[in-house]
């Protein structure tokens, strides 16, 4: 079993260090074969949550706890930082290990996802972070949102759709003073958004944004990418999924044919 996935995940292993290596295969091996979609209670980190899908949030625990993909250095003792997509909580989680007074409000649509987020950040100890039950969105009326049941869902899905509330984002930017970290992680919505905020975004110092290039719909990555210019951010893409033959599989893709991890820095 341990050949199979090593074998199976090693692009992502490739870029660990040994002893993250370890971790990260110990988890797999423990919740490869776990059912899908079945909430658990798991320990990490000196943390416990209770895990809508086990494999879900090995990746997560991967990118966030051992590749550190959030990271940033900050001379306050207590950042503002908005957490859009905040799913379970292990965002919320680094945020607090890596700055224990700071500010957050975690934002999550999936009611149910968002029922898991509030008892794993209370669980934690956690109850100074701030959670909306809503969708990060354009405007305050409500829209359909459409669950996976683990960490994909979208406005942009079709399956078991839903009617949530919405939060503008540019309203919550425009709340604050100054933001030090916004996390988009809204699965297609990001474009729409982000173009919403305009130069409220001149109140944010860092962003990260994970791109996704739904197979239905128009490619925006231009817009994206013109917005973040607009207001002066210098960005990094890194791909999360790469196509090894894509002038021959690009259109065979069902879900999205792009998907890209976008950190910007104000200039």
């Amino acid at each position: 079993m341990l050949r199979i996935i090593k074998t199976k995940f090693a692009p992502i292993l490739s870029v660990l260090t040994k002893k993250e290596y370890y971790r990260y295969l110990i988890l797999l091996g423990k919740y490869y074969n776990y059912p899908r979609l079945k909430v658990k209670l798991v320990h990490f980190s000196n943390f416990k949550i209770f895990a809508a899908d086990c494999l879900s949030f090995v990746f997560q625990f991967k990118e966030i706890f051992l590749h550190e993909a959030y990271k940033f250095d900050c001379e306050k003792e207590q950042p503002v930082i908005i957490d859009c997509g905040a799913n379970i909580g292990v965002s919320c989680l680094y945020f607090k290990s890596l700055f224990p007074r700071c500010k957050i409000k975690a934002v999550e649509a999936d009611p149910n996802i968002y029922k898991l987020l509030n008892n794993n950040l209370t669980m934690n100890g956690f109850q100074d972070i701030e959670m909306i039950c809503k969708a990060i969105w354009v405007n305050n009326d409500g829209v359909q949102f459409g669950s996976d049941g683990a960490d994909g869902g979208s406005v942009l899905n079709d399956s078991n759709k839903i009617l949530v509330p919405s939060i503008r984002l540019k309203d919550i930017i425009d709340h604050e003073k100054e933001i030090d970290l916004l996390k988009i992680d809204i699965e297609g919505a990001e474009t729409d958004v982000l173009i919403d905020c305009g130069l409220s975004l001149l109140k944010v110092k860092r962003i990260f944004v994970e791109y996704h290039s739904w197979v239905n719909t128009t490619q925006n990555l231009n817009k994206l990418l013109d917005i973040l210019t607009q207001n002066n951010f210098r960005y990094y893409i890194e791909h999360v999924n790469t196509i090894n033959t894509p002038l021959q599989d690009i259109k065979k893709i069902q879900s999205f044919n792009l998907q890209l991890n976008i950190f910007a820095v104000r200039q």
